[in-house]
């Protein structure tokens, strides 16, 4: 999920051209506005019966493809993009080249393949065309440094590359791509202040970059809802602002959000919405109205990522609902549909072959952990304690589940601003988990450096950083062991 969010707003990138060759007139300027709010129709229908020889119109072409791609994931069309891609280049190539948008356009349209073939699974590919981009963009900022655009589209880059784990580290400078959070953040901040027709993509390319790569604080967040709030016409804003406050634990802001956004005959269909809206129901215990919604949303998506997983979330509607035999119906189906792609394609995956195969035996005592897990995902805090208080760890016969219990347990009273009894939660989970596989000890551990990181306590965070960095292997080793890191740098260890 937060791959595709990064996907989506990375694409808000546009331009506004001056020359004679990159002239965004008025026309382009309506072609524009029709395609950013995914009325790809209309925008099309403007660019074919303007007749000028513009490079702005190859542009916004190829962005009306990006989107329609991105949202449908076709197959059949995706050939026909990337050869449609390869003559852009080249009538590009063709233009003015002592203006800066030649580079930056250029740049442009490889950024569009790169993310159009990491949706399709060609991540080798993909990374090929970013570092295209990244090359004509440096050599861009470097002939033309006052050039805006560029900065916009070259600040996220160098934020995605200062961002890079340590142990990647040596990949970026082998392929010679430089940059680091803080160089991004003020180009972003130059676009921001200083240019009020793109002010807004390149504020939403900032709260998004806070909200998945650094820290999203109550008030950034805050203003990030009001802004998504503000753009309620825009299919690809309400996306990504749902996505992003689903991730935050906010899903009832976002179902808000869905039902009051302004919706336009002329959109390009996003059942992919449907789904997030289904998935919130499915984390508020309505299992029956997130079944349909899931049911509804298969009929109208055509493409291939995340069919695993609405097939997962249809079993647990059922099996939460006490209804297996007809969940297991939909468990089959996993193997046979869909990519392996995104992550929680992945899970599907694993979920649906240990449990057909018996490998993973739920009881009626699991079920709580799974509904207190997603009641917790949604932000339902409340809710999620209500299904975990009258358990202990002595209901569940699996020592994996009593260490989840726990860590789930410790969860829900960090989030409600009980520290002590999080604490004592957390410190069992991590008993219960020495010399184990599972990620609840390191997960537990990480919780509790944040806790006493907050209490200034730093001597006992940085134990627990390290604790949580010490476990060898789990699922979510790399994740973890990344903002545990991240955390100790920040308190200068």
């Amino acid at each position: 999920m937060q791959k595709t969010v990064l996907i989506f707003f990375i694409i808000l990138i546009s331009l506004s051209p001056k020359a004679a060759d990159f002239d965004m007139n008025p026309t382009m300027q309506r072609a524009y506005s029709e395609i950013i709010k995914t009325n790809l129709n209309v925008g099309r229908t403007i660019l074919e019966d303007d007749k000028t020889n513009n490079g702005v119109k190859v542009y916004l072409k190829s962005y009306a493809d990006l989107i329609q791609l991105l949202i449908n994931e076709e197959k059949d069309f995706y050939s026909q993009f990337i050869d449609n891609q390869t003559s852009r280049i080249f009538y590009l190539e063709k233009l003015d080249r002592k203006s800066p948008y030649n580079r930056f356009l250029q740049a442009e349209i490889h950024i569009h393949t790169a993310f159009v073939k990491l949706k399709f699974g060609y991540e080798i590919k993909g990374s090929w065309e970013i570092i295209k981009a990244y090359k004509l963009l440096e050599a861009n900022a470097k002939e033309f440094p006052d050039f805006l655009p560029n900065q916009k589209s070259l600040g996220l880059l160098h934020i995605l590359i200062g961002s890079t784990p340590e142990n990647y580290q040596w990949v970026a400078t082998l392929l010679g791509l430089k940059g680091n959070i803080k160089q991004g953040l003020s180009e972003l901040q130059n676009v921001i202040q200083k240019d009020q027709m793109y002010s807004d993509e390149a504020q939403l390319t900032d709260y998004l970059i806070h909200a998945f790569i650094l820290k999203f604080t109550p008030k950034k967040l805050a203003d990030f809802q009001a802004f998504i709030q503000q753009h309620s016409d825009n299919q690809l804003f309400t996306f990504c602002g749902v996505t992003t406050l689903m991730k935050e634990g906010k899903s009832e802001v976002a179902l808000t959000i869905m039902e009051n956004r302004k919706l336009d005959k002329n959109q390009l269909p996003f059942p992919f919405l449907e789904y997030l809206k289904a998935e919130i129901y499915l984390q508020k215990g309505q299992y029956q109205t997130a079944s349909k919604l899931f049911q509804s949303f298969l009929t109208k998506y055509k493409g291939f990522n995340f069919l695993k997983d609405t097939y997962y979330k249809l079993f647990l509607c059922y099996w939460l609902n006490n209804e297996e035999v007809k969940g297991i119906e939909y468990l089959e189906k996993i193997k046979s549909v869909g990519a392996n792609i995104v992550e929680s394609d992945k899970v599907a995956s694993k979920f649906s072959e240990n449990y057909l195969n018996k490998k993973t035996l739920k009881s009626n005592a699991q079920k709580v952990l799974m509904k207190a897990r997603l009641a917790f995902d949604g932000g339902f805090y409340d809710k999620a304690l209500e299904f975990l208080i009258s358990y202990s760890e002595n209901s569940f016969d699996q020592m994996s589940d009593r260490a989840e219990f726990n860590y789930r347990k410790g969860r829900v009273f960090q989030k409600l601003n009980n520290s002590p009894n999080a604490i004592i939660y957390f410190d069992r989970a991590i008993v219960l988990s020495e010399n184990q596989n599972w990620s609840f000890g390191a997960s537990s551990a990480l919780q509790l450096g944040y806790i006493y990181q907050l209490k200034n306590e730093k001597a006992k965070a940085k134990s627990y950083f390290e604790k949580a960095i010490s476990y060898k292997k789990h699922d979510y080793k790399n994740s973890i062991d990344n903002k545990a890191k991240a955390a100790l740098n920040e308190m200068g260890f």
